[in-house]
C-alpha cells in the first residue's frame, strides 16, 4: 500500500476508533480513552492502536480487558464507516511516551521552576 495512503487510512481508523471506543461502547469498565496514534502494518492485516488511559493501573487493566472482549464490535463498527477490503486485526497498547500518573508531578516542578545557580561574584 502507498505510504500516504496508509497514513490517510491511519489517521481515519484514528478518528473513527476513539468516536466508537467513546461514545458507543457501553462496558462500564472503559473509562475516559484518547486514542493517540493507529500504525497500520504495510499489508494491513495489523493496526496497533495505541491509547491515552488516564486512572490507575487497575482501571488500566480493565479498560484494555474490555476493550479486548469488544474488538468484534469495534472492527464491526469500523468496516460500515470506512471502505476497506479488509479490517485489519486491532491490537490495543498503551501509550509509553507520557505515564500519566507522572505529569502531575512533573508540572509541579515546571511551575516550580529549577533553582538557579549561584554565581560567584567579583
Amino acid at each position: 500500500m502507498d505510504s500516504r495512503r496508509l497514513q490517510r487510512v491511519s489517521e481515519a481508523m484514528r478518528e473513527e476508533l476513539d468516536e466508537i471506543i467513546n461514545y458507543e461502547l457501553s462496558d462500564p469498565r472503559i473509562g475516559e480513552v484518547s486514542v493517540t496514534e493507529v500504525h497500520l502494518s504495510p499489508d494491513s492485516h495489523m493496526a496497533h492502536v495505541t491509547l491515552r488511559l488516564p486512572g490507575d493501573e487497575a482501571s488500566r487493566r480493565a479498560t484494555f480487558e474490555a476493550l479486548r472482549h469488544a474488538t468484534g464490535f469495534i472492527r464491526h463498527q469500523l468496516a460500515e464507516r470506512i471502505e476497506l477490503f479488509r479490517v485489519p486485526e486491532l491490537r490495543f497498547e498503551p501509550d509509553s511516551a507520557v505515564d500519566p500518573n507522572r505529569i502531575g508531578p512533573l508540572m509541579r516542578r515546571i511551575r516550580r521552576g529549577r533553582p538557579r545557580e549561584e554565581r560567584d561574584t567579583p
